[in-house]
């Protein structure tokens, strides 16, 4: 009776160790999208900050490369060429110091964040707001990896 006992008791603890362990397993598997979600906001006080600020190297810095750009554009495929082009992307279109610095993030998914400017031309309508600016959730944090005219 005794050996019965202690198996059962040491099946017993090997039921819950196994359970304690996957039970962890899904906490850390749940834990990144939690995370994920907070830091976007983080990453948007940096990254709208820079871009008001004009602190190119730091907004290259928050860049994935090759950057999708607009239909009829060339992706930017390095820090180099985002830099000589920096212009055109914040610039452009659309003046995104002015736009970044009230605009609102807005969620597509778990890893993904867009902000709609509207043209430089009519700042203040933002009813046509075509400017997109797209983020996404990379292994190495939230970064900017696109823009695009929906118009086009």
């Amino acid at each position: 009776m005794n050996l019965s006992r202690e198996l059962n008791s040491f099946a017993s603890i090997r039921v819950i160790r196994g359970r304690t362990w996957l039970a962890g397993i899904l906490v850390l598997l749940l834990l990144p999208n939690a995370f994920a979600q907070s830091d976007f906001a983080l990453f948007w006080k940096q990254l709208s900050s820079a871009v008001i600020a004009g602190d190119k190297a730091a907004v290259a810095e928050m860049t994935k490369f090759p950057l999708s750009m607009s239909a009829f554009q060339k992706a930017i495929k390095n820090k180099e060429d985002f830099l000589r082009r920096y212009n055109d992307i914040f610039k452009g279109e659309a003046n995104a110091a002015q736009c970044f610095a009230s605009a609102k993030p807005e969620k597509q998914s778990a890893g993904r964040c867009e902000i709609y400017c509207p043209f430089k031309e009519t700042p203040n309508d933002w009813e046509n707001a075509p400017i997109r600016f797209i983020f996404e959730l990379a292994k190495s944090g939230w970064k900017f990896v696109g823009l695009d005219n929906i118009n086009e």
